[in-house]
């Protein structure tokens, strides 16, 4: 289950929790889609709540996915305290133009300043 939110216009904001699956993952990207029909580029944050399951097909989309728009996402925040997410948000940040930060749950106000500057 997703919960979605915006800080602004341009931002996204999700909270994942139970299952991330390839119906979930579609639903952010096409949140993200549907903003990117308005702004040339958005935000983007994520925050992992205790997110039960994961499977690999999600896991692939939400890899190759910023990749795919990098040009079209301005910053990204992914807040976790899982240190295998972290790893593979950093092999996004090669790849991503915009802004990419990472953080441990326990600074989630300091990613939603962020993400809102």
């Amino acid at each position: 289950m997703s919960v979605d939110f915006s800080f602004s216009e341009n931002t996204i904001g999700y909270i994942v929790e139970g299952v991330m699956d390839k119906k979930a993952v579609l639903e952010l990207r096409d949140s993200v889609l549907h903003k990117l029909k308005t702004y040339d580029k958005v935000n983007l944050y994520l925050e992992d709540n205790e997110i039960r399951k994961f499977t690999l097909t999600a896991v692939f989309i939400a890899t190759i996915f910023p990749i795919e728009y990098s040009s079209k996402l301005n910053k990204i925040a992914i807040v976790s305290n899982r240190k295998w997410i972290h790893a593979l948000a950093t092999i996004d940040d090669f790849f991503i133009q915009g802004e990419f930060k990472k953080f441990p749950t326990e600074n989630r106000l300091d990613a939603m300043a962020w993400i809102a500057e």
